[in-house]
């Protein structure tokens, strides 16, 4: 039975954590498809954690596959997502699997998960990358549009490096099978959120074609426990210029191609 990996890197989320997560577990997948749950602390206080312990035994006595692991220091997102793959790597899940990363706030709505599946279960791509820009978003305030503003920056520095065509580099839904992931895995070494454009760069290095789906956006702010700001968006350039240096394993494609999806 196929498997849909969901990563849930947090900080300190205690507030939102519950409520994504039953989200997640909510989702109507693909039929056939299960879930497993890895949640990943990356060293929350110790309030945070204890709830975060008690939500996994509670959601693991519901019969939800969850697992939970913690950082004995606080490193950052992309710590945690490396983390997270591997320990499904080392789980030995299927390489058909697939693996999606989830925050851990309620910026994103996990019943975007089929719609991030589809393409790769029609057999159009192992990559499926959501964007939050488009005739589905309406940018109503002034705070919306420079945020847009400045990713659209960040994505088309990144296009310029990769060859990609994609609308949102930044998005937290990035879909992949873990065939893809096992080959992945090893490029990347970010620990903040820098680890966005770093997967993309190394998914152009792999030479795997990406779709991107419509996902739905709901942005909080600082004063809501954001923690994302200008210096991650400074260190995100040096990260992309810094990958193009890189050289792509041998007997990966030279130019990955971006397909959209309505």
């Amino acid at each position: 039975m196929p498997v849909l990996h969901v990563v849930v890197p947090f900080f300190n989320e205690r507030q939102t954590l519950e409520p994504c997560l039953r989200r997640v577990l909510a989702v109507e997948l693909p039929a056939g498809w299960t879930m497993d749950l890895y949640l990943v602390d990356d060293h929350s206080g110790s309030e945070a954690h204890e709830a975060a312990e008690t939500l996994a035994r509670q959601l693991q006595a519901e019969g939800h596959p969850v697992s939970l692991r913690r950082h004995e220091v606080n490193r950052g997102k992309g710590a945690a997502l490396r983390t997270g793959f591997a320990a499904i790597i080392e789980s030995g899940a299927d390489p058909a699997d697939l693996v999606v990363i989830q925050d851990a706030d309620l910026e994103y709505d996990p019943a975007d998960f089929p719609r991030l599946m589809q393409p790769v279960l029609v057999g159009r791509t192992n990559v499926v990358l959501g964007t939050r820009w488009g005739d589905h978003t309406e940018l109503a305030t002034m705070a919306r549009r420079v945020h847009a503003l400045g990713n659209r920056l960040l994505t088309v520095t990144s296009n310029l490096m990769t060859g990609y065509r994609v609308t949102d580099m930044e998005c937290c839904y990035k879909l992949m099978t873990v065939d893809v992931l096992q080959r992945l895995r090893p490029l990347l070494t970010e620990d903040r959120f820098s680890i966005e454009p770093q997967i993309v760069a190394a998914l152009s290095r792999l030479g795997e074609p990406i779709v991107e789906a419509p996902v739905r956006y709901d942005p909080r702010g600082v004063s809501a426990g954001k923690k994302i700001g200008w210096r991650d968006a400074v260190h995100a350039l040096r990260v992309i210029l810094h990958e193009k240096l890189r050289r792509a394993p041998s007997g990966s494609p030279a130019n990955p191609g971006t397909e959209r999806r309505p």
